[in-house]
Formats: structure tokens, C-alpha cells, sequence
């Protein structure tokens, strides 16, 4: 008969043990119910057994203490896209990781996304460019460190990309400026999305420049420099991508110094000399500069880029004289455009030789021998800068050819006795200055009436004469637009 209950009485404490009861004696079955906590001892060793829980969930107050983070299944979360562990900490909004300061000095720099910069443009303005690639949530801030926005303006550069949608630089002139662009797309580029004390951000911006002498004709600037100087550049036109604003570029004028001759003879009734060579010329299409008359050398679409910087400029000196010899005129620069010093006009003297000189503009061949004349447009640019001097008469006493000019080659003599010299080839005029003004012109040869330097600040070569003549030193000319 099954036993259907024991007595407490009728088993003594710690008989019954594993050893006692029989394996799989006990089933579920044979429990009705559960059985009591209290009818069990406190501490049951459950290894290797497969305990089911009544609940189907775990809850708080089941749990005493922690669960590490290794032992769930999602350890992270992610915050504006990076990985965060749990427990650890992230900072959630904007966060910008601000620089020391920029001080302006007219100078650039280049924003780096995620930084902060504090502007200090108490002395001078600055320019500073954006990246030159961004990616949706790119942050850049920006403050006016002295509040001197207004005096000296601080200039955003696109650097390729749309500023508020506009395909324009933002000109920064309130003091205390303040303001946080994001990058969103390549249609609205970089946006504000937060900003105190800015004004136009899409603001027409002129070129602003000093250096050499300056005049006005209209809406434009004229930089004329007889002399070596710099064109200082703080800041430059926004124009194409603004339709209101200047161009980036600027129309040019640079004229090498004109060629000298030398003597006539040197003591023993030699030949006579050639006139000097003109300094090379070359001029910009007149675009930037606004309408005026080009000479017919002006390079087609040939304005000059620019940027906010300094521009080394050097004025050609006109060729010297010393003694019976003269010598070549030197060269003239402006950025990437170099004018090449005319060439002397020879003659046949101990101290000259008998060889012309290449130039901008070719010297005149002496006329003893009939020598030919330097070459022109050397080295070469196009359209050229010069042409060549014309060839000496062939005996003694015979002319000396004319030294090249800018627009064409100098004359050559004819062979026949006594012959005055030759002209000099025809300089180039242009109006780049407002009225016309002819520069580069090639020096006579002699005899062939009065010898004279050339001219300062024109590049003409020398007309020669008996005596060694000198050169017309050369100018350099820079026109752009600063207003409407």
C-alpha cells in the first residue's frame, strides 16, 4: 500500500539522505501541488538539474545587485552616430573644439570642420576659407574676438561650396559677430544655422588694394607704378559668382625698359649704329579694368587671377650708356608676367662689337657690314611682345637700322652710299590709364636726326647717334573694378 504521509515524529533528523531514496523514486506525479519552502531545507544543491521557474519573466525584485554589461546582449548605443558603451558618457548637442586665436594681418586660413575660431582682425582684414570638402553635420564657428568686424571685415571663403545657397563669399562687418555654420548639402552648402550681430551674409565684396600711385576713372581703380613697389592685396572681387560684386581678376599693362645704342664709330670712321630695341610690352584684354581701348598686343581673355596677398612688382630700367656702349633694357614683372628689356642698337665700336641684341624689341644692326638686327619677342610670348630691328645700310657711313617696336619690326636701310638711318618700329598705344598713351617704340638709327634717351616710363629705345644713348626705363599699369 503507497504511503500517502509520514509523520515528522516517525523520521529523525538527518536520516533520510540521497543514499536513502532510490534514483527516480520520486516523480512529478506522485507531488500534488508544490511543496512548501519551509518543508524543504534552506540550501538545495541544484547542479546538473534543469530548475523551471513558474514566472515567465525576471523581474526587479527577483534580481539582487547588478548584471554586468558583458552579459546582455546590446552593450551600446549609439548617439549621432557613435558608439557609446553602457555606462560610459557622451556629450549630446553642439560641441566645438575652439581654437587660439587668428590674428587678421591681411592674411588667409583654412577652417577645419568640428573648430571654433576667435578673429582678431584689429590690425588688418582676414579671409577665412571653408573646407574644401564637407559632409552632412560639419560645424564651424566663428567669433569676432577685438569686435573690429566692422573696420577690418572678416571674409568667408566658399572654397567651392554654396554659403546660404549662393554660390558667393560672406562678408562678416558687424562688430561682436557671432555665428555657427553647418554643412547640409551641395545646393545650400553651408547654412547658419546659428548667428548674432551678422548682417548681409551674401554681401557683394570689391577688390581692395594699395600701391603706386593710384587714380580713379568711373568705377575703377588705376595702380601706375613708375618704380619697384608691391600691390598689396586685403581683399578681392566675388564677382562672377555675385552679380553685383567685382571681378576676382585685374587688367594689366607691364613694359619692359627700352634698349640704348651705342656710338657711332669707334675712332677709325666706322659704321653708324643702330637705333635701341623697345622694351617688351604686354597688356591684358581689358575686361576686368572695364571698357576702354586695348592696344592691338592685348592677350585675348588675358586678366589676371588674384588673391589677398602681396605682389612683388619691379620696373625695368631703361638700357645705360656708359661711355661708347650702350647696353639692354631690363626687365619688368608683375605676377606671372614678365616683359623682356629691349635690345642695343649697335654699332661697330670697340666696346659694342658688332652682334644686335635680342629683346623684348630687337636692337638696330649697325652700318658697317650690314649687320642685322636683335631679334624680337625673346623670349617668346604670345601675342608677342615685340619684333625685330632692321638690318645697317653695308658699307661705311652707311645707316644704322631701326631698333623693333611693340607693333612692328624696325626699318632696314637700303644699299646705296649715305643713307640716313633707319626708323624705329611703331610702339603700341593703348588707354588703359584713361587716354591714350603709346608705349615701346623703337629708336632711329644713325645719322638719321637728332639721337635723344628714350623717354622715361614708355620703354622706347634710344635714337641713336654719334654718342651712346640711353634708354626709356618701363612702367607697370593695374586696372579693376572697386565699386558699382
Amino acid at each position: 500500500m503507497a504511503l500517502t504521509k509520514l509523520p515528522k515524529s516517525g523520521i529523525a533528523d538527518g536520516a533520510i539522505d540521497a543514499s536513502k531514496i532510490e534514483d527516480g523514486t520520486i516523480q512529478n506525479q506522485e507531488i500534488s501541488g508544490t511543496i512548501p519552502v519551509d518543508k524543504l531545507n534552506s540550501t538545495q544543491d541544484l547542479s546538473s538539474k534543469t530548475v523551471t521557474l513558474q514566472n515567465t519573466s525576471v523581474t526587479n525584485d527577483m534580481l539582487s545587485g547588478s548584471i554586468a554589461n558583458a552579459k546582455l546582449s546590446n552593450s551600446t548605443i549609439t548617439i549621432n552616430g557613435n558608439s557609446v558603451s553602457l555606462g560610459g558618457s557622451a556629450t549630446v548637442g553642439v560641441e566645438v573644439n575652439w581654437q587660439s586665436v587668428i590674428t587678421g594681418a591681411g592674411s588667409s586660413s583654412t577652417a577645419v570642420a568640428g573648430n571654433g575660431y576667435f578673429i582678431d582682425t584689429t590690425s588688418d582684414t582676414h579671409t577665412l576659407n571653408l573646407p574644401a570638402s564637407a559632409t552632412l553635420g560639419d560645424q564651424i564657428a566663428i567669433k569676432d574676438y577685438a569686435g573690429t568686424f566692422a573696420s577690418n571685415n572678416l571674409i568667408i571663403g566658399r572654397n567651392g561650396h554654396n554659403i546660404q545657397g549662393a554660390a558667393n563669399d560672406s562678408l562678416i562687418s558687424t562688430n561682436r559677430a557671432s555665428l555657427l555654420l553647418v554643412y547640409v548639402d551641395s545646393t545650400k552648402g553651408w547654412i547658419y544655422a546659428e548667428e548674432s550681430n551678422v548682417g548681409d551674409l551674401g554681401q557683394s565684396l570689391f577688390t581692395i588694394a594699395t600701391g603706386g600711385t593710384v587714380t580713379t576713372s568711373g568705377d575703377y581703380k588705376i595702380h601706375t607704378f613708375t618704380g619697384d613697389g608691391c600691390f598689396v592685396v586685403s581683399q578681392v572681387g566675388n564677382s562672377p559668382s555675385s552679380p553685383l560684386g567685382g571681378p576676382n581678376n585685374v587688367d594689366y599693362m607691364v613694359v619692359a625698359g627700352g634698349g640704348g645704342s651705342d656710338s657711332c664709330t669707334d675712332g677709325n670712321s666706322s659704321g653708324a649704329a643702330g637705333g635701341g630695341g623697345a622694351g617688351g610690352f604686354r597688356e591684358s584684354c581689358g575686361g576686368a579694368g572695364g571698357c576702354y581701348s586695348t592696344s592691338p598686343l592685348a592677350a585675348p581673355c588675358g586678366a589676371l587671377t588674384i588673391t589677398a596677398t602681396t605682389y612683388p612688382i619691379t620696373v625695368g630700367a631703361g638700357g645705360a650708356a656708359p661711355g661708347t656702349s650702350g647696353s639692354p633694357g631690363s626687365n619688368s614683372i608683375f605676377s606671372t608676367i614678365t616683359s623682356t628689356g629691349g635690345g642695343k642698337g649697335c654699332g661697330h665700336s670697340i666696346s659694342g662689337g658688332l652682334a644686335c641684341k635680342a629683346g623684348g624689341s630687337g636692337g638696330g644692326g649697325t652700318g658697317y657690314g650690314a649687320y642685322p638686327g636683335g631679334s624680337g619677342n625673346t623670349p617668346p610670348t604670345s601675342p608677342p611682345q615685340g619684333n625685330n630691328g632692321g638690318r645697317g645700310g653695308g658699307y661705311s657711313y652707311w645707316g644704322g637700322g631701326g631698333g623693333g617696336g611693340a607693333t612692328a619690326v624696325g626699318q632696314t636701310m637700303p644699299t646705296s652710299p649715305s643713307q640716313p638711318g633707319g626708323n624705329g618700329g611703331a610702339g603700341a598705344t593703348t588707354s588703359i590709364s584713361t587716354s591714350p598713351v603709346t608705349y615701346s617704340a623703337g629708336g632711329h638709327g644713325a645719322p638719321g636726326g637728332p639721337g635723344s634717351n628714350g623717354t622715361a616710363n614708355t620703354g622706347n629705345g634710344a635714337n641713336a647717334t654719334s654718342s651712346a644713348r640711353a634708354g626709356g626705363s618701363g612702367i607697370v599699369i593695374i586696372r579693376y573694378k572697386f565699386q558699382n
